[in-house]
């Protein structure tokens, strides 16, 4: 089994490994994050599984902080569909496939950003709480696997994590995805609209 895992962690950083190629398209969603909140703007974050584990774990990076050693205040963030009776009722009454979009719809105002993370992009309730949201003048980005799928049309931004393995898709999803909170962080600080 040590082959096997050591198998598992070298497959895990090649697939990693791409990050450092799409650097800028990280940078650029850091970027986005900064301005939206330095605007006062909210993050919105959704997923399926595990990426909905990560969309919520996302939200209290922001809302909490990253690190310890930056303590600061509370940024807005808000992780769709973590709500169990909210959740339930809308896949009952209204469908699975508008869990994210009504959260976007209750919640989204133009000047958030939807965060959207999908491992194969095909995601139908990823995708319309995406097309919900550029409806509603609200930018939006995509954390993406395999080709990117339906959700990358409608993603102003993205990083597309090739492969089929969802489990190496999230590792470099939330990889690139602290990386987006500190660069946040530091670029609000560089504005003056956070406090070390």
């Amino acid at each position: 089994m040590e082959e096997r895992v050591r198998a598992i962690v070298e497959d895990s950083l090649a697939t990693q490994r791409q990050l450092l190629e799409r650097a800028g398209e990280v940078a650029a969603v850091a970027d986005a994050v900064a301005e939206t909140l330095r605007a006062g703007g909210t993050i919105l974050l959704c997923g399926n599984g595990g990426s909905a584990a990560d969309a919520q774990h996302l939200a209290a990076e922001f809302v909490v902080r990253l690190k310890p050693s930056f303590d600061r205040r509370a940024l807005p963030a808000l992780a769709l569909g973590g709500d169990g009776p909210l959740l339930t009722a809308t896949a009952n009454d209204l469908g699975f496939e508008r869990i994210f979009e009504r959260g976007v719809e209750a919640f989204g105002r133009p000047g958030d950003l939807l965060w959207a993370l999908t491992t194969s992009g095909r995601s139908e309730n990823v995708v319309r709480a995406l097309a919900a949201a550029r409806a509603a003048g609200i930018r939006t980005v995509g954390f993406l696997g395999g080709d990117g799928g339906a959700a990358l049309a409608h993603c102003d931004l993205s990083l597309v994590v090739a492969g089929d393995d969802p489990g190496r898709i999230q590792e470099a999803h939330i990889v690139a995805a602290h990386a987006v909170v500190e660069c946040a962080e530091e670029l609000l600080v560089a504005a003056g609209a956070l406090e070390r």
